[in-house]
């Protein structure tokens, strides 16, 4: 992708565009929402920003994020100057969001070598299940849960090394979001790279937004799918990847 300039695009969304010399006065949050609003792109919660992200900015914005969460700290009138189970919390949960739980916001989509289908394999494959992390955007609660994926590739398709696929789930899953959207964005990805002739996707998670707070419900867990292609249009294809997935958790 390549680098937006705002100091070359037109005025767009009621914004007045700055020099480079303005915007580096900026806070670095401000300067990659202003790149993102220049070049008109979404910055929802699940998506990835790191091609509006320059060198260095993202230990400035964990500068930043550490501020805010002491100051929340402080609204909910923790000592964390006193409490020395706290005096480097601030700090901590910056790293954390920056660099771990929502890192495919922040980073490139992880290197991912691709091989033609030389053998041209045209039968079914699954991989998984795949152990998933990721964060509700409802309420920032823990995500856990596993992903298989079944594909029917062709002699077009590209193949990707079994360990590529978790690489790809991570960068995925590493962002706050719905259980939903996630399992798409999967499955565009993995059509985006692969080519298959047909894309299955399973995921089952356990919400900590349930767990943890409103109904406290600990036994719940939510299991959704993507079918495309081939398991959309062939049912005993689909019967077969379910049949084979329950196998696995037998």
């Amino acid at each position: 992708m390549p680098e937006p300039s705002p100091t070359d695009a037109p005025e767009r969304a009621g914004r007045i565009f700055r020099s480079e010399d303005e915007l580096a006065a900026l806070p670095a949050s401000e300067r990659i929402r202003y790149r993102l609003v220049a070049s008109e792109r979404r910055y929802h919660a699940n998506d990835n920003i790191a091609g509006f992200v320059r060198a260095g900015e993202l230990d400035e914005l964990k500068a930043e994020v550490r501020e805010k969460v002491d100051a929340l700290l402080r609204a909910l009138v923790i000592d964390t100057e006193g409490d020395h189970n706290t005096q480097e919390t601030a700090k901590r949960v910056a790293k954390m969001y920056i660099d771990e739980v929502f890192r495919g916001r922040f980073h490139p989509m992880p290197s991912v070598t691709e091989f033609p289908n030389v053998e041209r394999l045209n039968e079914l494959m699954i991989v998984g299940p795949i152990t998933v992390r990721s964060a509700c955007s409802h309420h920032l609660c823990p995500i856990f849960g596993k992903v298989w994926i079944g594909l029917l590739p062709n002699e077009h398709s590209n193949l990707i090394g079994l360990s590529k696929y978790a690489r790809i789930c991570d960068w995925i899953m590493s962002r706050p979001q719905i259980q939903e959207e996630a399992v798409t964005m999967l499955a565009n990805e993995l059509q985006e790279r692969v080519h298959p002739d047909g894309l299955a996707i399973v995921m089952e998670a356990d919400h900590f937004c349930m767990h943890w707070r409103g109904v406290k419900d600990t036994d719940s867990a939510m299991v959704n799918s993507v079918m495309r292609g081939a398991f959309l249009k062939d049912p005993n294809l689909r019967r077969e990847f379910l049949a084979l997935l329950s196998r696995k958790q037998t």
